[in-house]
């Protein structure tokens, strides 16, 4: 459905740009995308990601305060960083992504800092090697993550110059794909 998403986005920026000189080709667009049914669809698809990243957002919320464990997966035993991404995956949208940061980062789509929105997954350097650890991204410059030993899952901001310092990336979870290799 991205593809999909990605073509509409574009027709709608070069009718916007060429408008005052083809504003019947603009018309005769808009009616081709309207009698198919693409039009609706597209908003559909978009409601439908915007649902799900609010779902998984909303659900990851509701574990703030749970103890970090290492290798640790549940909300009764605490939670490791990639442990946490994982359960939130998989409790609120069903997608099974691999267990480690590294392994996450390597079976999701690269995208640009610019571009997060909130589900998406940001990843830091914080054991001087690439993607040691993830959370996922909330809006406003924030994330929610299961941080180290002795603290809780909670909401920090990425421009601090700790988080600033070591971010490693960010990446996107296809919608509707199975994550795990």
């Amino acid at each position: 459905m991205h593809w999909l998403v990605r073509i509409f986005l574009c027709l709608i920026f070069v009718c916007r740009i060429s408008a005052a000189q083809t504003a019947p080709v603009a018309d005769d667009l808009g009616k081709f995308l309207g009698d198919k049914g693409l039009i609706e669809r597209i908003s559909e698809a978009g409601n439908q990601v915007q649902n799900q990243a609010s779902d998984l957002v909303l659900g990851a919320m509701a574990f703030l305060g749970v103890p970090y464990r290492r290798g640790g997966n549940s909300a009764e035993n605490g939670f490791d960083c990639s442990g946490f991404v994982k359960a939130m995956y998989e409790q609120t949208i069903g997608l099974v992504l691999p267990r480690s940061a590294a392994q996450q980062a390597a079976a999701t789509q690269t995208i640009e800092k610019a571009e997060l929105r909130p589900g998406d997954l940001v990843f830091f350097n914080t054991m001087r090697r690439a993607f040691s650890h993830v959370g996922i991204y909330v809006g406003n410059g924030k994330f929610i993550h299961a941080p180290k030993p002795g603290a809780e899952v909670r909401v920090e901001d990425m421009g601090l110059a700790y988080w600033a310092r070591r971010y490693d990336g960010a990446r996107r979870v296809a919608s509707g794909a199975n994550a795990n290799p």
